[in-house]
């Protein structure tokens, strides 16, 4: 399972690449949709995630939307900025405090607390140097995680066009609880495995295909010791990868609930490394010359989707790093 991944934030890629054009009603109303539903759950939630690497496109508008999109991420990010503020003013209150404790009477409450304090205040301080800074890291970013979004390529009426989905795939038809497992997890529909493509995903395969292009993927391994470690594997080609998706448009029939552009990456069985290094599978990295027919499925059998996918590129993931 493809749990995270650097993907393509900075959408003039596309352009570049496809000859794309940009979905901004699309990216405007999602950075809308956002505020909006920060406001109404009175700031029980983060909103719609949006990588920062997204808002970066819009840090030089040329239209008078996307001068709109701006001012919403400058709104958005000026709150978050005031929120971290205070509560970095807290933590330095509850140093101070437990500093205090420690100097006159130590105790292991006094030094647990000033432990978390610290770490809350560099905390803190990193998430405010973030939102200032305007330069593009992608490795912070452009990293999305499932319920995050991220800008996808599909084709539309013959044009290939960039539009944000969400990272998450909510086929249509399905009742929004299924985003959820029963105990409250996340689902695990951010991927769609091949061997079940012509089954669950039938309605999406070879009908809504997309690409999401990216750098870098992220998965959760058995550590050995009863706990979990998270790798990070990049191709050795140093190669973007083009991560066959497929795509659903989500609509409320009883029109209570806003549409839902969101996706799924595709995976298969692990390339020998990855599985070596202790995961199951592996998304598909298509090869490029194959990117337009993947993008355009109708009309196309599944055997020769499936050939697309057979005929993947293995440029070896090596793994980049690996946290604890």
């Amino acid at each position: 399972m493809c749990y995270s991944a650097e993907a393509w934030a900075l959408y003039d890629g596309y352009v570049k690449e496809f000859g794309a054009d940009i979905d901004i009603k699309a990216f405007w109303e999602l950075y809308l949709g956002r505020d909006e539903r920060y406001r109404i759950r009175n700031k029980q939630s983060d909103g719609h995630k949006i990588p920062k690497g997204m808002d970066l496109n819009f840090l030089r508008p040329k239209t008078e939307l996307e001068r709109k999109i701006q001012d919403l991420i400058a709104e958005w990010n000026g709150t978050r900025l005031a929120e971290s503020q205070a509560e970095l003013d807290k933590q330095r209150e509850r140093l101070a405090a437990a500093e205090q404790k420690l100097a006159t009477k130590p105790t292991k409450t006094a030094a647990n607390e000033q432990r978390i304090a610290t770490n809350k205040i560099k905390q803190m301080e990193r998430w405010i140097a973030d939102a200032k800074r305007t330069s593009h890291q992608p490795s912070k970013d452009d990293r999305i995680f499932p319920l995050w979004y991220a800008p996808v390529l599909i084709v539309e009426n013959g044009q290939p066009i960039v539009r944000p989905m969400r990272y998450l795939c909510r086929p249509q038809g399905s009742d929004p609880s299924t985003d959820y497992t029963k105990t409250g997890q996340v689902s695990g529909k951010y991927n769609a495995r091949r061997d079940n493509l012509q089954k669950f995903w039938r309605r999406q395969f070879g009908s809504t295909h997309a690409l999401m292009l990216a750098e870098t993927f992220y998965e959760n391994v058995d550590d050995g010791k009863g706990g979990s470690k998270e790798i990070q594997f990049r191709p050795r080609t140093g190669q973007t990868m083009y991560i066959a998706c497929l795509y659903s448009h989500w609509t409320d029939p009883k029109g209570k609930e806003p549409d839902l552009w969101s996706f799924a990456a595709i995976t298969d069985e692990p390339e020998p490394e990855v599985a070596a290094a202790g995961h199951d599978r592996t998304i598909i990295n298509i090869k490029p010359e194959h990117a337009m027919a993947w993008l355009t499925p109708e009309g196309r059998s599944d055997e020769e989707l499936f050939a697309i996918l057979d005929d993947k590129r293995h440029p070896f993931y090596e793994v980049v790093k690996e946290a604890a």
